[in-house]
């Protein structure tokens, strides 16, 4: 039974005005001269995101999300001169496995998000060439944007949208992705392909950065959320609990479960950072709790507990039994985790993470982080001119959790 008080919970609570010209459109020439809004207490001060080291407390853990993001983004065009753009969201045969669906030869059917689909037919075949590759698409399902790609040769799908695909920039973006995009819209510390958009909290960070926490001792540890297309879509509902949340692929190594164990203050670098941790705090209560899909969870799962029934370390335990159990070195698993005012965070004490746009379930989890303070942090980004989105400015909020 779901509390009465996250079922009212409304899109309103959620908006402030954003002018058109504080969407960053293009990155900064070095990604780590940002600027660093940080939130503690609810008092509020303005730095340099090269400064973050000396912010943290020496005893900190990092945790980042090393998705990398491919070039997902795929034109095609009908013998008309029509122009049908596919956007490739998640693989859907022969594996839904990222890793798996990257190597395939051949063939294979991903659901996407499809530009212009009432010019494409039933039957037709669309064709992209370039030089000697030919990448053919073809409508699998109309109604659940499912496309067949294909081509000959034993190259895998990862090279074809290395040479067909583009950066995936996010809607927001008004200009076309560019070559230096490549590099700018991914962090440094990339590494498991399969995101189609960027961890964006991720992209202050440089080797310097990096190099400099190492010096103070920070530590850094990764998780993997392959962020999906579903983090630009629109709330188009009231009532928040009414929004479909699309379950991400989340992976996690053994060594990474071990090193959540450690007595550290951490830091989610990014929302999907933090909604995988707490993710892992919740499988390891379906686990304890014997439940079926202990890897999965469900949207609300969380609110139907009053009390948290066990500690972060414990569940992190029990996690460490599970796979120890079923023979797992990598947790691969499914979150829809809607995170809410009112939810109780276990993984963090801290979050870094750039200017959400109005009215969507970022500025929701912002707000269940730091409480109703998100709106003075707001109006403080828009009065010091910060950048907002995907490559705009950053913060680091720590909770403030009643």
């Amino acid at each position: 039974m779901i509390p009465e008080k996250f079922l009212n919970i409304k899109l309103s609570h959620f908006d402030y005005l954003l002018p058109e010209e504080r969407i960053a459109q293009n990155p900064l020439e070095k990604r780590d001269q940002s600027k660093l809004l940080v939130y503690q207490k609810g008092e509020i001060t303005n730095h340099v995101f090269n400064e973050i080291p000396e912010l943290l407390p020496v005893n900190s853990q990092l945790v980042l999300n090393n998705a990398k993001v491919i070039p997902a983004r795929l034109s095609f065009y009908r013998a008309t001169g029509a122009k049908i753009e596919v956007f490739l969201l998640e693989p859907e045969s022969p594996f839904t496995q990222m890793e798996l669906a990257l190597r395939v030869t051949g063939k294979c059917i991903w659901q996407c998000m499809i530009g212009n689909l009432k010019r494409w037919k039933d039957d037709e075949i669309l064709t992209l060439k370039l030089n000697d590759l030919v990448l053919n698409a073809k409508l699998f399902s109309r109604e659940k944007q499912l496309v067949e790609l294909s081509w000959e040769g034993n190259l895998p799908f990862s090279t074809i949208l290395d040479l067909a695909g583009k950066t995936p920039l996010p809607p927001y973006i008004k200009r076309d992705a560019e070559i230096s995009d490549l590099s700018s819209y991914q962090t440094v510390f990339a590494k498991q392909e399969g995101a189609v958009a960027a961890p964006t909290a991720g992209l202050h960070f440089s080797e310097e950065v990096l190099e400099k926490l190492k010096k103070r001792q920070i530590e850094t540890t990764e998780v993997t959320l392959y962020v999906g297309a579903g983090t630009f879509a629109p709330v188009n509902v009231e009532t928040m609990v009414d929004h479909e949340m699309h379950a991400e692929m989340i992976s996690v190594t053994a060594e990474t479960i071990e090193e959540l164990l450690e007595d550290k203050i951490r830091v989610a670098v990014g929302t999907t950072s933090l909604r995988t941790l707490e993710s892992l705090y919740w499988m390891g209560v379906k686990i304890k709790k014997n439940e079926k899909e202990p890897l999965t969870i469900e949207k609300l799962y969380p609110y139907q507990f009053s009390q948290l029934s066990l500690t972060w370390n414990e569940s992190m335990r029990e996690l460490k039994k599970y796979m120890i159990k079923t023979n797992l070195k990598v947790i691969t698993a499914k979150t829809a985790i809607m995170i809410m005012p009112g939810y109780k965070f276990t993984s963090v004490k801290a979050l870094i993470t750039n200017f959400h746009y109005p009215n969507t379930t970022l500025i929701m989890l912002v707000t269940a982080f730091i409480g109703d303070d998100w709106q003075k942090v707001y109006k403080n980004a828009l009065d010091n001119d910060y950048r907002f989105l995907s490559y705009g400015d950053s913060s680091l909020l720590w909770l403030n959790q009643i």
